[in-house]
């Protein structure tokens, strides 16, 4: 891009090159707001609070960390 204000080369519209179909897509980070937390030793189930890893979730049951279940 000569101008590097993304129109291409000499001006000749936009480019379409690597990457140009991935603007606005989010990866699948997070699980998402909804679901449990799920005890692997007990079995024991909690609603998933949003902002807060299931992993950082202490059973209240049995003290094991918590891992994320649907």
């Amino acid at each position: 891009m000569p101008g590097k204000d993304g129109t291409g080369p000499f001006g000749q519209g936009p480019v379409a090159g690597r990457g140009a179909g991935r603007r606005g897509q989010r990866g699948a980070i997070g699980a998402g707001s909804t679901g449990y937390c799920v005890c692997p030793k007990c079995g024991e189930k909690t609603m998933h609070a949003i902002g807060v890893p299931c992993t950082s979730v202490k059973c209240p049951k049995c003290g094991t960390s918590m891992i994320r279940g649907t």
